[in-house]
């Protein structure tokens, strides 16, 4: 026998390596001075003490292994074992709960072959915990592994006994028994288990016995016993299974009904009616079949009832004709929406559904009676976001009644009571007018279209509205119809840009210049406007296009009357820059070369206005607005780029001289609280017109000079 230590044995009294048992193997440990932890972030995968030891001693070299001791003679395996034995009670002595002590102790001592010591051992533990399982399974398996079948015998007794409701013990005990062939045993074990009335495992454990002698009528009694001790669905299919199995289909049957009688409605459930309708459809009774899923459907909570609506459908897809698979499936979608709608009238998501489900089954009654349902839940509050959801019913109701149906007095009756039942004194929808128009227009009944419209303008007049009235109108080509809407348009809402510019265009595209430009007159004198600058824009590049460039600067000027935006300089200056030759375009009308002196002189004037306006924008700028640096840089770059387009008639080096220069500078930051927060670059621009400069400006005045008079000398040296 060889057994692995760590020491060396006692009996090497010499001291001579030739007589010693254990061999040690010396190593050199060099220590290194310990590294400084750069990084004391987690590891992403940590790694517990007890994985570091256990990878060590698997990859440990067999050189660095403890040695390997053997035993030569009694003398050593008895001091062998007395030092085992010592600390096997010390460690049971110290720590007498813990069970793999215990079993590590008694385990080694059959190891010795002592079974007496070993079965003392196992006597004494479950004296400390005779409640756990563990304890009495490793004792019973060491007696049958040494075939002491009697000591195991009574070991299980006892721990069936003490534990009677551990399962395991019970299983090992029986299948122990039957193992050995004692088939009386076996049952005698199973009948005491059973008056403990195990679970569904127990009872199937005791069946499974049975039946592998091929003892039926045993089986059938125990199935018996079974349904008493539990009576559920459980049990009785799992009765009606074994019935069948045997080819006893009465008894099946039997044991189905048995069970429906027993349970009552209370305990019967979706399992027990599904087992119990696929049973007869194996035994092709389809009638019985189809009789126990209607009742299942009429007798179970709909909620609870999704699994037998399932297996119907298949059932009906295979055995039924097609108007029966589309009753049961439509069926459950209209009880669901009923369900739905009972719980939540005001959910016009679910009527939504249910009308479309009773659309597509065709019935035209039944259609009309769910949207009349429906529509029939007005919102309780008058607040336009509650009406929105309900409307779309009416819109539904109506292009069925056009689109499907094809009844249009119906429709016309829907989208009249539609609009009777809106509060429009408080809110009204553009779309349920409008569609009632183009309702009216596809039954070439133009006059109630216009009622329906001049209607919505009267009651609840919209953007919308005036908008699809117009276009309508437009399309029939009655322009006189067009001006009125306007006029009624702009009499409702008189500061709406977009009406004004409509109108203009309208005009515009008929010729009527007059006609725009007072338009335009009009609009721009109104004391409030949604977007002023798109009306002024308008009116400007419509003199533009009609040549009348005394007239733009008119409007230029009331315009800058009003505002002195940067926007408006740099348009009006741009205008006069691209205003062209009036020679030039006499000459191209001629059919003749223009005169070089009047391009010349004409191209000297453009430029003249074109840099008054520029200088008038920065001196206003200056005067009006001296903080607003960036506005005046962006305006002298401007001019400087048109400067350059004039050529020889430009004067470039004017602008040049006003740049100014942007110097980076740095301002405190204040947070929210009031505190500072540091400091923030910007931009700032410095004018060489400026007056009144700060010292530190001079300074750094100064210090461009010099660093641009250094820079000279440089280059010329």
């Amino acid at each position: 026998m060889e057994f692995t230590q760590y020491h060396e044995p006692s009996n090497n009294k010499e001291g001579d390596p030739a007589l010693g048992f254990l061999t040690r193997k010396k190593t050199q440990v060099k220590l290194l001075r310990p590294t400084r932890v750069k990084n004391k972030t987690p590891a992403p995968v940590q790694i517990s003490a007890e994985q570091i030891v256990r990878e060590a001693q698997e990859r440990q070299e067999a050189e660095f292994r403890p040695a390997k001791q053997k035993l030569t003679d009694s003398e050593e395996l008895a001091e062998y074992r007395l030092r085992k034995r010592k600390e096997y009670e010390d460690l049971v002595r110290r720590v007498p709960r813990n069970t793999s002590v215990w079993v590590k102790y008694a385990q080694w001592e059959e190891s010795q072959r002592d079974f007496a010591r070993s079965r003392s051992i196992w006597e004494r533990a479950i004296e400390v915990d005779s409640t756990n399982s563990t304890l009495w399974l490793k004792y019973s398996e060491m007696e049958m592994k040494n075939k002491f079948i009697n000591h195991a015998r009574n070991v299980w007794d006892r721990a069936v006994s003490l534990l009677p409701r551990m399962d395991q013990l019970w299983y090992k005990y029986i299948h122990m028994e039957e193992l050995l062939g004692n088939l009386p045993g076996a049952r005698q074990l199973f009948e005491r288990w059973m008056t403990w009335e195990p679970d569904h495992r127990g009872w199937a454990a005791y069946i499974q016995f049975e039946l592998r002698y091929n003892e039926i009528d045993r089986a059938r009694s125990i199935y018996d016993r079974y349904v008493e001790c539990h009576p559920g669905d459980k049990a009785w299919i799992r009765y009606a299974k074994f019935e069948v199995k045997n080819g006893e289909i009465a008894r099946a049957r039997q044991c189905y009904e048995c069970a429906m009688e027993q349970l009552g409605e209370d305990g019967q459930t979706e399992g027990l009616f599904v087992a119990f309708a696929q049973f007869e459809e194996r035994c092709k009774e389809v009638e019985r079949a189809r009789v126990i899923y209607k009742y299942a459907l009429d007798h179970i909570p709909k909620e609870k009832a999704k699994t037998i609506y399932q297996k119907f459908v298949l059932f009906e897809k295979q055995y039924g004709d097609r108007e029966g698979i589309e009753n049961v499936i439509m069926g459950k979608r209209r009880f669901q929406y009923e369900d739905e709608v009972k719980k939540n009238p005001l959910n016009y998501d679910s009527w939504f559904d249910y009308a479309q489900l009773e659309e597509s089954m065709g019935d035209k009654g039944k259609v009309r009676e769910v949207y009349e349902r429906a529509i029939a839940n007005v919102p309780p509050f008058e607040q336009k976001q509650y009406w929105q959801r309900y409307l779309y019913l009416w819109i539904n109701y109506a292009l069925y009644e056009e689109l499907e149906a094809e009844d249009y007095d119906r429709t016309r009756d829907v989208y009249k009571a539609c609009l009777g039942i809106i509060p429009h004194a408080k809110f009204t929808f553009a779309k349920i007018w409008i569609m009632a128009s183009h309702f009216e227009i596809r039954q070439k009944n133009l006059k109630a279209a216009r009622t329906i419209l001049g209607n919505a303008i009267g009651r609840a007049p919209k953007d919308k509205i005036f908008k699809t009235y117009i276009e309508i109108e437009l399309q029939l080509g009655n322009i006189n119809r067009c001006r009125t809407l306007y006029e009624k348009y702009l009499e409702w809402s008189p500061a709406n840009c977009y009406a004004w510019s409509k109108y203009a265009q309208l005009e515009r595209s008929l010729g009527e210049t007059e006609r725009v430009r007072s338009i335009f007159k009009v609009a721009i004198a109104q004391p409030l406007l949604d977007m002023p600058e798109l009306l002024w824009k308008g009116y400007i590049e419509f003199e533009i296009s009609e040549g009348e460039h005394d007239r733009t600067r008119q409007l230029y000027e009331r315009l800058l009357d009003r505002t002195k935006h940067l926007k408006v300089w740099v348009s009006y200056a741009k205008f006069e820059a691209t205003v062209a030759l009036e020679e030039e375009v006499v000459a191209k009308k001629e059919g003749r070369e223009p005169d070089t002196a009047k391009v010349a002189g004409q191209a000297r004037e453009r430029a003249r206005r074109t840099k008054g306006v520029f200088e008038r924008a920065y001196e206003s700028l200056q005067i009006s607005a001296p903080e607003k640096k960036e506005e005046r840089a962006m305006l002298l770059e401007e001019w400087n780029e048109t400067e350059r387009t004039f050529g020889e008639h430009g004067d470039l080096a004017a602008v040049q001289r006003k740049l100014p220069r942007k110097v980076k500078r740095k301002r405190p930051i204040t947070a929210e609280d009031g505190t500072p927060a540091g400091f923030e670059e910007y931009t700032d621009y410095i004018f060489p017109d400026e007056t009144g400069m700060a010292p530190n400006l001079k300074i750094l005045e100064a210090a461009y000079k010099w660093k641009r008079h250094k820079t000279g000398s440089d280059n010329e040296s």
